[in-house]
């Protein structure tokens, strides 16, 4: 059966009485109808599945971005909590160095045993009274010495290395004329602040909080 043979064939066929088709047309007809069917079907049942599948998929690819992020900042937060730790200890280990109430005394009488050891004449130690920070207070004391240069220079480098931490601030270096004798010439008076300063206890501390508020 050639070309013209099908042509002429496909024309004659009645769509009312597929039972009078040729063999091969009703064996085309029933391949075209199962393709149709299965492209259905497809169309029908397959593809919500493959949108869910899709679906499926972009909602782990968040998730999988959502745990990352979230496994960053754990990794991020253990290491500030080291970081805090370290703050801490190193928070705890200045706190050692500022003294009690009880030890302010001591810690001022260490300061003039500075002095004395520097060979330095006291003309005033006044404190000034104290001045409560978030957790310490502040206690200033104004001084004024008379000596020589390197006995005031040995005298802040003693200072400094008290055990508990004072600070000398403002400092003014002038020379004295009301000295007299053979070293009068190289006679200075500093005028200065010496700090001091010692942690609040916890009524002291619950104080500062209050006036904040």
């Amino acid at each position: 059966m050639n070309a013209q043979d099908i042509i002429r064939q496909l024309r004659t066929l009645d769509a009312n009485n597929p039972g009078a088709w040729p063999t091969w047309a009703r064996y085309a007809a029933a391949v075209l109808f199962a393709a149709l069917l299965i492209a259905a079907g497809v169309w029908v049942l397959v593809k919500p599945v493959k949108e869910e599948l899709d679906e499926a998929r972009a909602e782990e690819q968040r998730l999988r971005a959502d745990f990352e992020t979230k496994q960053k900042k754990v990794a991020a937060l253990d290491a500030y909590r080291e970081q805090l730790a370290e703050m801490e200890t190193s928070f705890g280990a200045m706190l050692k160095q500022l003294p009690s109430k009880a030890e302010v005394a001591n810690l001022l009488n260490d300061v003039s045993q500075a002095r004395i050891a520097n060979s330095l004449e006291e003309e005033l130690f006044e404190p000034q009274g104290e001045v409560p920070k978030e957790f310490y207070a502040e206690i200033p004391n104004k001084i004024v010495v008379v000596g020589e240069y390197h006995e005031m220079g040995g005298f802040a480098s003693a200072v400094a290395a008290l055990p508990r931490i004072v600070t000398i601030e403002d400092v003014e270096i002038r020379p004295t004329s009301a000295k007299t004798g053979a070293n009068a010439a190289t006679q200075l008076r500093m005028t200065a602040l010496a700090k001091t300063y010692r942690y609040l206890d916890d009524g002291e501390i619950a104080v500062q909080q209050g006036r904040k508020k």
